[in-house]
């Protein structure tokens, strides 16, 4: 399992790596403030930073000895509950992604944020109607009349 652990945080490493050297082709800074390489190359730091210090985690921990059970090996798949929602969650945004251009940005998120609350567990259908309409055309009012962001309309006009 400690290979599994050395693997995934030397890929997230060179992932960061390329994030960083590629964001630093971009300009840093630009007329209005940050420019395009800002904000990835920031984030590309943050995770390096991050990979880094799970590398010297897994370097510092002590090997377990061979052949005794390790307890996260144990857990590795997860419960029926859990994988329902990760596999809902995937189909969701397959689903979000194949009706964005037809449906227009509010009512896909209308009905994709209601139905990821309902696929989460949430059961109180006042709190996910509110939370799903003012989500879905608050972030349209504010993303396409505040900051003049194109956003997808529908063929409803929605």
């Amino acid at each position: 399992m400690r290979r599994g652990w050395f693997v995934t945080a030397g890929a997230f490493l060179v992932l960061f790596a390329g994030t960083i050297y590629l964001s630093s082709k971009l300009p840093l800074l630009d007329a209005l403030g940050p420019g395009p390489g800002f904000f990835p190359l920031i984030l590309a730091l943050l995770g390096a930073v991050l990979a880094v210090a799970m590398i010297v985690q897994l370097v510092r921990e002590p090997e377990a000895p061979t052949g005794a059970p390790d307890p996260a090996a144990e857990a590795f798949m997860p419960d029926g509950g859990a994988m329902f929602r990760m596999i809902g969650i995937v189909v969701l945004l397959a689903a979000a992604f194949a009706v964005l251009d037809p449906l227009g940005y509010r009512l896909t998120a209308l009905f994709f944020i209601t139905l990821m609350l309902l696929v989460l567990g949430v059961r109180n259908y006042l709190a996910i109607g509110l939370v799903a309409l003012a989500l879905s055309f608050g972030v349209f009012h504010s993303f396409y009349y505040w900051l003049k962001v194109p956003l997808p309309i529908g063929e409803f006009g929605l």
